[in-house]
Formats: C-alpha cells, structure tokens, sequence
C-alpha cells in the first residue's frame, strides 16, 4: 500500500511514512518543530523520547502542517522558490548569484532570511510567506547579492542590491511590517553584525544586536 498522503498539498500523513525524517537533540528540552524539506517532513524534538510519544508527537505535526497548508491555501514549495531565486538572479544580478540552495525555514525568531556564502545556501523565513510577492522578491535579491559579494554591506553590495526597482518600496512594507510584529510582541531590535560564518541575515521583528542577526538599520542603505 502506497504510504498515505494528504490530498491538500501531498504531505505524508502517517508517522511511518519513509519520507518522515525525525532528529533528535539533547539540546532540546520541549519544543518540538516540524517543516518540509524537498519532498520529506523533517520532525525537530527532544532525545530520549519513548517510541510512543515520538510517534504521538509526530503525528500532531503533520496534522499542524496539514491544517497550516490548507490555512494558506496554494503553497509555494522549496522547488519553486529556488526557481524564483534562479529568474531574479538572472534579471537582476545577470545571473552572477547561483544558490546551491533557496529554501523556507521555520519562523525565526531573530531572522527573516539569511545566506551562507560558504555553501551556498539561502534560508527565508516563513514569516515572509504571507508578504507581497516584490517584498519576497527583495528579500531574495537580497541575500543572493551576499553571494557575490560577501561579507557586509559595503558599497558594491547596495548597487547590486539597487538594480532590483523595487528596493526603496521593498524597504519601507519592511520596516513597518516589523513594528507591527514587534507591537505584537512586545520585542525590542537592534543592530548587529552578521553572525560567523554567515553574511547577511535579515532582521527579523525582534532582532537583538550581536552576533544573532542584523537589526531593521542593516536593510536599508545609510548615507555614510
């Protein structure tokens, strides 16, 4: 019997489904996460769960994710983003930025998106999903500028940045959009650099400064 799928947007939907992925943390004490990767689940939580409560546990998230993706309605998948990546390199960044990877990420607490130039890879956060599609697009541009040119945001970076039309309006739907986050969450932002390893996180709405990620300042060019 093919493993059980849901009609909606093709999750699995059974806790032994193959492509159900579960990883274990020490470092996880409770919380307990899920998100879609390609065409599997991966299912975050704690270790030293007893077999029936992980199976338990990963059960009510594929119902979440279930509910989440009808809630949402047509979602766009890793594929698509990555192709959406590819089309704006190509007509912005004359095809100069090609991600390894371009994929959507749990909400992150200190993040909107980030980009490790290293690898290649490019991580946006769900909270970006419900955005207009020009914000997204900036979003992107964004970080597959950090590819070529890594390393902050010095001058050469912006102009990069700056060929996508849309940057200033992009920039303003941003920074409203976090203090109406952070209104609802009581947060507080701030600057700070990227952290090691990684150039170019966007802030998120409750962005501390230092080494977690860069404040709502890091998205917009200053005049200096």
């Amino acid at each position: 019997m093919p493993p059980a799928t849901d009609a909606h947007d093709g999750l699995p939907t059974r806790p032994d489904d193959p492509r159900i992925e579960v990883r274990r943390s020490a470092r996880r004490k409770r919380t307990v996460t899920a998100r879609v990767e390609g065409d599997k689940v991966v299912v975050l939580m704690p270790a030293g769960l007893r077999r029936a409560e992980e199976r338990r546990l990963v059960t009510d998230m594929l119902a979440k994710l279930a509910r989440s993706g009808k809630r949402r309605g047509s979602r766009s998948s890793d594929a698509e983003l990555m192709t959406r990546s590819r089309e704006l390199s190509r007509r912005w960044l004359d095809g100069s930025a090609a991600p390894t990877s371009v994929r959507w990420v749990p909400a992150m607490t200190t993040r909107w998106a980030s980009c490790s130039p290293g690898s290649g890879e490019i991580r946006i956060s769900e909270t970006l999903r419900d955005v207009p599609a020009y914000v997204l697009d900036y979003v992107v541009v964004h970080e597959l500028a950090h590819l070529v040119v890594p390393g902050g945001h010095p001058p050469e970076f912006w102009e990069l940045v700056r060929r996508y039309p849309r940057t200033e309006r992009a920039m303003g739907y941003l920074e409203a959009y976090s203090r109406v986050l952070r209104s609802g969450a009581g947060a507080t932002g701030g600057g700070g650099p990227d952290s090691p390893g990684t150039s170019g996180a966007l802030g998120g709405p409750d962005s501390p400064g230092g080494a977690d990620g860069e404040g709502m300042d890091d998205l917009i060019e200053s005049g200096d």
